[in-house]
């Protein structure tokens, strides 16, 4: 099911380190964006010897990006959704795989959800679960 299984405090020292990733992620998505429109252009035009001066930065961007979004995902957490930076760390409580869940630009790992509720069944993390590990 998951490689990877983390304690509350393997999953908050994580932390600094999505934050950093997810940083680089959405410089990256801002640029790639902006240089949408460039790429698109020359890509309608390609037929008849179209290019843009543009082309090698939209690939430094999506190359950073792709090795961000490859080192968040090699960390071991599973991604919800990149644009929000939404992550969720397994973790075994009481015999059973739970979901803590983190989201970028929360200050501390403060929720956790069943694995079939998502986001919308948030709990907060409360002493009692923090104590049982």
């Amino acid at each position: 099911m998951h490689d990877k299984t983390f304690t509350i405090l393997e999953a908050r020292a994580l932390l600094p380190r999505l934050r950093e990733l997810f940083e680089d992620m959405r410089l990256h998505r801002k640029m790639l964006i902006r240089l949408t429109r460039h790429v698109d252009r020359a890509r309608a035009a390609a037929e008849y010897g179209g290019g843009t001066p543009y082309g090698a930065a939209y690939l430094e961007h999506a190359s950073a990006f792709a090795l961000a979004y490859e080192a968040v995902n090699e960390s071991g957490v599973v991604v919800k959704d990149v644009v929000t930076g939404l992550v969720d760390f397994p973790h075994e409580h009481q015999g059973r795989i739970i979901y803590l869940c983190w989201k970028f630009g929360e200050d501390d790992l403060g929720w956790w959800h069943e694995v079939e509720e998502g986001f919308a069944g948030r709990q907060p993390l409360v002493d009692a679960l923090e104590k049982a590990n």
